[in-house]
């Protein structure tokens, strides 16, 4: 079947579309969440749920175990959902098993129960082994990733930060949207974290601002931020990567740094359009934070080229989705896009 964004799924299930089997891949955490809660809403009535819904983990259930699930209605559930998360387990067993393993496979969705829906999960596939491209062929592949492109990026990260306020209560200004899009844009879990903090925030208001995106969560890396800008555009490779070996020793985390360069890029990005006379006070507006900040953002982003700006932030996509892999020295990653920066 042709694969799907997490974003075309999430419409497609809303229209009622059933599949036999669904591969939700990826790394997003959060998006895979939001899809497994939505496909049990379009699939399974609340009061059917303790019957309508099991879990089976790759590496401790077996196929047969899962597909018996499958092939066995309820009386008090017409339509069911069977999980099977962690399924890159199957990739690590051996030929042989493997090859049955897909024989069982071909046998189930030659006949898939009607009244089942398969849900499967991994964080990655390797797409040369006939796993991955039996999937392909006989589930609809849904990517619980955010897109490459930087604008396609920030844009569902914005339309999930209002999603993730409105599951919370409250409601999200559209000026705080647009500076939460730029935190979830790098990480939706990280996202998820911070608002759960804004909301307890806000309390009794069910209102988040702008000013309150500012004062809880921009703030806190505001001064590491700048702090950094201000050694990159020394383009002194040495003395940055001095500054990075600081950071860590303080323990900030890889994947921290990457998402504060990225909005530290953005933002200089966003500096650079305003034009020469602007005022602190009428940047603070434009770039939704402090004046102070603001005055410090647009005189940093006279000092790095804007085609340097635009191509580490496609960089800084990169690395994090790098990041994300288990098998990757995430700090080697992170001093490798600094020296870059600092050149």
């Amino acid at each position: 079947m042709p694969g799907s964004s997490a974003a075309e799924f999430l419409v497609e299930l809303a229209r009622g579309k059933a599949v036999p089997a669904i591969l939700l891949l990826g790394h997003e955490t959060y998006l895979r969440d939001l899809c497994r809660a939505r496909i049990i809403d379009a699939i399974v009535p609340e009061e059917a749920r303790e019957w309508g819904v099991s879990r089976f983990d790759a590496l401790d259930d077996s196929l047969a175990a899962i597909f018996d699930r499958a092939q066995t209605s309820s009386l008090l559930a017409p339509r069911q959902v069977v999980f099977v998360r962690g399924i890159e387990a199957w990739e690590k067993l051996s030929d042989e098993k493997r090859d049955v393993m897909i024989e069982e496979l071909d046998a189930y969705f030659k006949r898939p129960a009607p009244f089942t829906t398969l849900v499967f999960e991994a964080a990655a596939l390797d797409q040369r082994l006939k796993l991955a491209k039996r999937l392909a062929d006989r589930a609809l592949v849904v990517a619980v990733e955010l897109p490459d492109d930087p604008a396609a990026r920030v844009r569902l990260a914005g339309e999930l930060s209002v999603e993730m306020a409105r599951e919370l209560g409250v409601e999200l200004d559209r000026d705080a949207a647009e500076e939460m899009a730029e935190v979830a844009s790098v990480e939706l879990a990280a996202a998820k974290t911070e608002m759960d903090k804004l909301a307890a925030y806000v309390g009794e208001r069910k209102r988040i601002t702008a000013a309150d995106v500012e004062a809880l969560v921009v703030t806190e890396r505001a001064y590491t931020v700048w702090e950094l800008s201000n050694v990159l555009a020394a383009r002194e490779p040495g003395r940055a990567m001095v500054f990075l070996d600081s950071l860590f020793r303080e323990g900030e985390e890889p994947a921290a740094l990457i998402g504060s360069m990225a909005w530290m890029c953005r933002k200089l990005l966003e500096a650079q359009e305003l034009p020469g006379h602007t005022s602190k006070f009428q940047a603070a507006g434009k770039l939704t934070m402090r004046p102070e900040t603001a005055e410090l953002a647009m005189r940093q982003a006279k000092r790095i080229p804007r085609q340097k700006l635009v191509a580490g932030l496609s960089a800084l996509y990169e690395a994090d989705s790098r990041l994300k892999s288990k098998a990757v020295n995430k700090r080697a990653i992170v001093e490798f896009l600094v020296a870059r920066f600092a050149s």
